[in-house]
């Protein structure tokens, strides 16, 4: 007797199909909604709501299966950067939440072996893989991946592959701006920490601080420019090398924040004051940016729409392949903004070394 009440009601529950009628749009545009896409108009989305919402409509667990959702797995390996990883982890996890997938957070570092990462990653039934820095300029890993058969969309690369979805943002350009931002504040000694070498956005970031300053005229001083690798420490150690010259820089642009902050913290060892003795400047505008003294004049690389872009993008993918309308690898650029903050200042004028 109950199985047949239980039948009943569920012959008489509202489909996506009555939804879709209420609202006035399609199926496709209610599926979308349900499962977070952004690209419905937000009056759009409001209207199907508000159906969903007056039908009292709750998606079975099979439209959402055939919609990419519930039982879609998504892997995300993770970021050694404890910032970046935070603020990757929050636009993640929201998207995940929005497109009724699963997230799954993977440790990776250097002395996993590549194999046993995508082994890992099919053992647990991922069906597609975000690669945050450095796993997204891994050629062994896009090429294991893609062995396996396991989608992957790679973010904040500077050379997305042509076969790979990817989403960044123009790291050239934005380590340029920066340049050019500090050069119209009258810094003609600006020092640089490069990020780490087995990132492509590292170099992307030196060619922008470079083209910078060749455009006015300023020299690419080999002794300003120290090798840094995304850390704090190194950080320390390449802020203590650029100040310890003779003739120091009245300004020091790192390739991330962590690196800004660890050359402040050198600064303010020595001395001297920021900005008023030395500007200093970041890139990614983590939470760090906002949690040292001074706060970080940097570049803000909207780390968690990105991730949440990256999710999107997979989420598509994985209903193409499904369906079999597989499209070419998407490739998105988002916006970056340059974020004034109290760490940078025109240099002070100061007397010549001997009098001269």
């Amino acid at each position: 007797m109950s199985d047949t009440r239980s039948s009943r009601r569920q012959r008489n529950a509202p489909t996506i199909n009555d939804v879709a009628a209420h609202a006035g749009v399609s199926p496709m545009t209610v599926s979308r909604v349900i499962n977070g896409e952004q690209v419905v108009r937000a009056a759009t989305r409001a209207k199907v709501d508000a159906a969903i919402a007056a039908l009292n409509y709750a998606p079975s667990a099979a439209a959402r299966t055939l919609a990419g959702g519930d039982e879609t797995r998504i892997g995300l390996l993770s970021n050694p950067s404890s910032s970046y990883l935070s603020e990757f982890l929050v636009g993640s996890l929201d998207q995940a939440s929005r497109s009724s997938v699963d997230l799954v957070v993977e440790k990776w570092d250097e002395e996993t072996s590549i194999a046993s990462v995508v082994a890992h990653l099919q053992r647990g039934r991922i069906d597609g893989v975000i690669l945050p820095p450095p796993l997204c300029d891994l050629d062994e890993m896009v090429e294991a991946l893609g062995k396996a058969g396991i989608p992957a969309v790679a973010v904040a690369t500077g050379r997305a592959p042509s076969a790979l979805a990817a989403v960044s943002i123009d790291d050239r350009q934005a380590a340029y701006e920066m340049t050019r931002h500090l050069i119209a504040l009258g810094h003609g000694r600006i020092g640089f920490i490069k990020g780490n070498p087995n990132q492509s956005a590292s170099a992307r970031r030196f060619e922008g601080y470079v083209a910078a300053l060749t455009e006015a005229d300023l020299p690419v001083q080999d002794e300003l420019i120290a090798q840094g690798y995304f850390t704090y420490r190194s950080g320390l150690d390449a802020a203590e090398h650029i100040l310890a010259l003779v003739d120091p820089p009245t300004a020091i642009f790192a390739s991330n924040d962590d690196m800004a902050a660890a050359t402040v913290a050198i600064a303010h060892r020595s001395g001297l004051d920021v900005p008023g003795d030395l500007t200093v400047c970041g890139f990614d505008d983590t939470s760090l940016a906002t949690t040292i003294w001074p706060e970080l004049t940097t570049i803000r690389q909207p780390i968690s729409a990105m991730a949440r872009a990256a999710v999107e993008v997979l989420v598509r993918q994985l209903k193409g392949r499904r369906s079999g309308d597989v499209e070419a690898a998407e490739h998105l650029v988002l916006d970056h903004a340059l974020i004034r903050r109290q760490s940078d200042a025109a240099p002070r004028m100061r007397p010549r070394l001997g009098g001269r």
